[in-house]
Parts: structure tokens; sequence; C-alpha cells
């Protein structure tokens, strides 16, 4: 997508994160939320109910949005900033990584 000139925004140095089982571009000062979302898909968790949820406040405080992020369940993917080789998997329930598709 293009920006208009003058903008003032720079995107950070590119990095590759995989999410979900797939490498990812994604770029240095932005979120997981922002890398979740960029693969395509809204979502970065399901309740225990199989309800799709992702961002909400997007500053860290509702707990909407949290992903397993390099093993780690419960991570607020709004407020953790992506790093190269961050691996990133959407979340079921209240810890387990999402079954991957046909899996």
């Amino acid at each position: 997508m293009k920006r208009l000139p003058g903008h003032g925004l720079r995107r950070g140095q590119a990095v590759t994160v995989t999410v979900d089982g797939e490498p990812t571009a994604a770029y240095l000062g932005e979120s997981v939320a922002v890398a979740l979302m960029a693969h395509g898909d809204l979502s970065t968790r399901a309740t225990k109910g199989g309800e799709n949820r992702g961002l909400f406040c997007g500053m860290g405080v509702c707990f909407d949005c949290v992903a397993v992020v390099d093993g780690v369940p419960g991570t607020r993917a709004c407020v953790t900033w992506v790093r190269d080789g961050m691996v990133i998997e959407r979340q079921d329930g209240p810890g387990a990584r999402r079954a991957a598709p046909g899996g």
C-alpha cells in the first residue's frame, strides 16, 4: 500500500518471523499483532468455545490479543515487538497452540 508523500512515517528494518509455520515479512518497531494481521487473519486466538478473538484495546490492558510467541502462551501481541526469527502462533483456549489446518 502506498503512502502519501510527506507523511513522515518510515517502517523499520525488514525481518522474517514465522507465523503459524509460515515465514512472513515483518518490520522492526511493529507489534506481533500487526504481523498477525499482515499475515491475513485478524484473529490472534480462539476461546475455549472456538470463538475468534483479536486486537481490541491495542494497549495491553484487555488480554484479548494473546498469542503463543516463541513458545510462551498468553503473550500480549499488541505490546510485544517483533524481532528477526520470532515464532508466532495463534492460540487456542488458555494456552495451546492452534492446530495446523488439516491436521
